[in-house]
């Protein structure tokens, strides 16, 4: 691990709180025991203030300079963003239908000097983020697209509630909303071996609202998140200001690439590694997405 990527975390993370760089310290180990114990607990860690003070300015523009790229298109899409007009049974929760209104800007127009591309492409970072999911080691998407993206919600817009492809999620906001747009997630709603469908349904008709988490975030907070088995949204931004979070997508074995249906879907366009690799997906489990 270079000292370059050592020099980026000083200057960009709060390195007394995170020590990243000193992964055989014993602050580093128990920072990563208590995420595990918070992702087995509640399936979500927050690390507050993770980036410096200093540097959220610089973290919030940049993120603001590139959020006009985003490629829009609010659809009406379900929480398992399967097909809305596909045949399930009645009082399936994948008929119950919401207004996406979230955009992304992909990979390719971010910039390789920006924060969340430096952070993305850190392996003192990666290896931090694997012992907190404890995994051996992680890689980064070899999606062209979907591997880092700025995640922009737009006032009076929401990124309903919805499942994730991958089993966890790395994220940080780099603006905040004036009003909305809160996290708010029902961890362990699901399993691979159990999709629960009652209780997925009783949430989206707001009869569960007992199971539901609501999660405070500050721009700068990084977020670890298992969100392949909890649902989970970001409620209508309100005001003036939209919000923005960055996604550091990774796997756990390489080479991993979006559906077609997907990428065309997040970001109006495919290109040709995701031709070359349809048909070749592997799953982690039968979940219905």
């Amino acid at each position: 691990m270079s000292a370059s990527d050592a020099r980026m975390l000083e200057r960009v993370v709060d390195t007394e709180r995170y020590p990243l760089a000193e992964p055989e310290s014993a602050e580093w180990q128990r920072m990563v025991s208590r995420v595990r114990q918070e992702l087995a607990d509640i399936g979500c860690c927050v690390l507050a203030d993770f980036i410096q003070p200093a540097m959220r300015e610089v973290l919030r523009a940049e993120g603001a300079a590139i959020a006009p790229l985003a490629y829009y298109d609010v659809e009406i899409v379900n929480a398992y963003n399967i097909a809305v007009d596909q045949p399930l049974p009645e009082n399936h929760p994948g008929r119950l239908t919401m207004s996406r209104g979230n955009a992304f800007v992909p990979r390719d127009y971010i910039d390789r000097d920006l924060i969340i591309h430096e952070l993305y492409v850190s392996e003192l970072f990666q290896h931090f983020v694997a012992s907190c999911f404890a995994l051996a080691k992680l890689y980064e998407l070899a999606d062209p697209l979907y591997g880092l993206c700025l995640n922009v919600v737009r006032p009076g817009l929401e990124h309903p509630w919805h499942f994730d492809t991958n089993e966890f999620t790395v994220s940080m906001l780099t603006q905040q909303p004036e009003n909305g747009g809160i996290f708010e997630y029902c961890p362990n709603i699901r399993s691979a071996a159990a999709e629960n469908f009652g209780d997925v349904e009783a949430v989206l008709t707001g009869q569960g609202t007992h199971l539901i988490r609501r999660l405070p975030l500050r721009p700068g907070d990084l977020q670890l998140f298992k969100g392949r088995y909890s649902l989970h949204r970001v409620t209508t931004v309100e005001g003036e200001t939209a919000r923005h979070s960055a996604i550091f997508a990774y796997s756990e074995r390489p080479g991993v690439i979006g559906s077609v249906a997907r990428t065309r879907q997040l970001f109006g366009r495919v290109l040709p590694e995701h031709l070359a690799a349809a048909g070749h997906a592997v799953r982690v489990d039968q979940l219905l997405d």
